[in-house]
């Protein structure tokens, strides 16, 4: 059986190829971690090898829901800190999502920002300058080393799911002609580069960081499939440990096939670039549909999202 098979990390040895991707609880209490939010991660971080800590906003303009997370300022390290280490007592290895929503924010009282100010909502958010990146990037960093001082073994970048990196990933949302351009990989991809870099510089290279990639936007103008090795060796040149890939400009799920593991196609493309660990989710139910695909060589990872949600023991009845 592959799904219990031990994988290491840096530092760090994964029980099993289990993950619990990042989905949001809103369960925080103005940002802060409840202890509602610390049981409800123990009971399915049991038996998992890995557990993603739901979307933290890095800046306040970047927050997406009412009650979405934190890590924006020092306020919130410590109920992170009670949160990893409640996972870390389970056996499993945790690392926090860093997320800006860019176009998509809301309940903010901000401004919205975007790489080029195209309206994805009911927000019309500002084209951002040279100055707001640098002031994103510093703030992926800062969020990174709160990360690090609360305990958690590492982050994942989120460039998935329409928020702000996956705008800048994205043609259809980046029309930049600066060195960000949407019209190359190496501009689409320029400031997660840049953000995994100045993590690794800064906190070092014990600590994990994995980038979340929305690989492929299913539109006839935006990324497409053969992108995805190459944008995929440039995040991993620049420091990343774990690619977990997921697809959709609009939607977290493919139009091509509802099959469990239904982005296989585009973790496939991943692995064919790179020889760091792919996670894949979506839509596996059952462990033995884990199994085939990383019997399948899909991926090395296998993200468990809706089905842990119902079932928190799903872990440990998957591997007995």
């Amino acid at each position: 059986m592959l799904l219990d098979k031990e994988l290491k990390i840096k530092n760090v040895t994964l029980q099993n190829r289990i993950v619990m991707p990042p989905m949001a609880t809103e369960k925080s209490d103005q940002g802060i971690v409840t202890q509602d939010q610390i049981d409800y991660y123990v009971k399915r971080a049991q038996n998992t090898g890995l557990v993603i800590v739901e979307h933290a906003y890095i800046s306040p303009e970047g927050k997406c829901s009412k009650n979405q997370l934190s890590i924006c300022d020092d306020n919130c390290i410590g109920g992170l800190k009670k949160l990893s280490d409640a996972i870390h007592a389970t056996g499993s290895v945790c690392l926090t999502q860093l997320a800006h929503a860019g176009a998509r924010a809301k309940h903010t009282g901000l401004a919205a920002i975007s790489p080029s100010g195209i309206k994805l909502d009911e927000e019309n958010p500002v084209e951002m300058t040279s100055g707001d990146i640098e002031r994103i990037r510093e703030s992926f960093l800062k969020a990174a080393i709160r990360s690090k001082e609360a305990g958690f073994d590492g982050v994942e970048v989120h460039s998935a799911h329409i928020y702000l990196l996956n705008q800048f990933y994205s043609p259809i949302t980046n029309k930049r002609t600066d060195k960000y351009t949407g019209a190359t990989i190496e501009g689409r991809t320029k400031l997660q580069c840049e953000i995994i870099r100045a993590i690794r510089q800064e906190i070092g290279e014990e600590f994990i960081i994995a980038i979340r990639l929305g690989a492929y936007d299913y539109e006839e103008e935006g990324s497409q499939i053969e992108d995805i090795p190459l944008a995929c060796q440039k995040f991993v040149e620049a420091g990343a440990d774990i690619i977990d890939i997921s697809g959709g400009l609009h939607m977290y799920n493919s139009p091509e096939s509802d099959e469990p593991g239904y982005f296989k196609k585009l973790s496939i493309a991943a692995k064919s670039g790179v020889n760091v660990p792919v996670i894949l989710t979506g839509g596996i139910k059952t462990s033995s549909e884990a199994e085939k695909l990383l019997e399948e060589n899909a991926a090395d990872l296998i993200g468990v999202g809706r089905a842990m949600i119902k079932n928190p023991d799903w872990s440990t009845e998957a591997i007995q």
